[in-house]
């Protein structure tokens, strides 16, 4: 493990003293000058370095896309900390929010690594970026048990169905029978994230294109004000290694073939922001921070608090091959990692001799011993 960025001022944040584990309330939307955001910054303040990615991938579009909720939003880049495996998409976290901490894990480790940072201090949003590989293939148990715990941390997937950076071998999400150039045919059935996560009981699962910033950036406030892990699978087009029209994962097939199940507008907590929805029925969903995301069903028949709807709508999208996006499921009631372990004050704010034990404690354990 590497660390590749370090927040340049310390942003803690401050100690809860209650019960249970609150996470950071969102600052209310107010006036600002132009171009300030409500804590004082301007958009630069949350770029990254420039992008090594081959041009018109989507990885570079998610980036812009976090770099604009997280703006517009006023999270505090000190209080963010990127994580990230290996692959083309963990390169990416480089690409925003400079100001942030952030660390790249070994391959498919990026969960351990982040509930390790994340229990050290809760009181930070963690924010992680990983594939279709990352995650699908060597670290799928990782990924799964990382949602069974309920770490409390955004969990982006950059879906293109490729190991890209090493020449666009098959990924574990990759469309049965589908041709590529240098890799053949694929005879297996993809995984499908969203419905194992879903069945690992995560509290907050969203399906979404890289071509649709506007969806994308709404439904990332909606994962940032989430009480637990929150993970939202992006199909993201690989221009170099799996971009032909009759993939499921290429530009052509998500823009020809995209069916919301919803539509809907993130509202602040403290602020109530009606959207203008021109028609349709409308669900109110509390999040745990109580800021708001509203529902717009387009056809009426999809309940994301549903789980066995969700599933059975991911079923049936495999089975017909179709591309769902929107909000999947929602399940605000499980508590956090943290709030499991009733964590209070970061433990990463103790000095070291509250840490560790002393010598005197240490000769009389291995004394007992032998």
């Amino acid at each position: 493990m590497t660390t590749v960025k370090n927040g340049s001022t310390a942003g803690n944040g401050a100690p809860t003293t209650a019960a249970h584990v609150t996470p950071p309330r969102m600052p209310a939307p107010a006036a600002s000058a132009a171009g300030v955001n409500i804590i004082g910054l301007v958009k630069a303040d949350y770029k990254g370095l420039e992008s090594t990615l081959c041009n018109g991938c989507g990885h570079d579009s998610i980036s812009s896309q976090i770099i604009t909720a997280c703006y517009e939003l006023g999270v505090k880049p000190e209080h963010i900390v990127k994580f990230s495996g290996i692959g083309c998409s963990s390169k990416s976290p480089a690409y925003f929010m400079s100001r942030s901490f952030g660390f790249n894990a070994l391959h498919g480790r990026m969960p351990s690594v982040a509930q390790g940072a994340l229990m050290a201090n809760h009181t930070l949003q963690g924010l992680g970026v990983s594939g279709d590989g990352d995650t699908g293939s060597i670290g799928l148990g990782q990924f799964m048990h990382l949602i069974r715990r309920n770490l409390r941390m955004v969990y982006i997937i950059e879906n293109n169905g490729v190991y890209g950076l090493t020449k666009g071998q098959f990924s574990a999400t990759a469309d049965v029978g589908q041709e590529l150039k240098h890799a053949g045919r694929n005879e297996f059935p993809p995984i499908d994230l969203c419905r194992a996560a879903i069945v690992a009981d995560c509290g907050f699962v969203a399906r979404s294109f890289a071509g649709d910033p506007k969806q994308v950036v709404t439904l990332l406030k909606a994962a940032l004000s989430h009480r637990g892990t929150a993970v939202l699978d992006i199909i993201s087009p690989c221009v170099t290694f799996n971009n032909r029209d009759d993939s499921t994962k290429s530009y052509t097939w998500g823009k020809a073939h995209d069916e919301r199940i919803n539509d809907f507008g993130f509202v602040m907590s403290q602020e109530e922001i009606r959207v203008d929805y021109a028609e349709g029925e409308t669900k109110e969903v509390e999040l745990f921070d109580g800021s708001k995301i509203v529902l717009k069903k387009l056809d009426g028949s999809h309940d994301p608090t549903d789980k066995q709807a969700a599933l059975r709508l991911l079923t049936e999208a495999h089975d017909k091959q179709l591309f769902i996006t929107g909000l999947l499921y929602i399940n605000t009631e499980r508590p956090s990692l943290a709030e499991t372990y009733h964590l209070v004050k970061p433990i990463a704010s103790y000095q070291q001799d509250k840490l560790r034990p002393s010598r005197e404690s240490l000769q009389k354990i291995m004394s007992a011993m032998y």
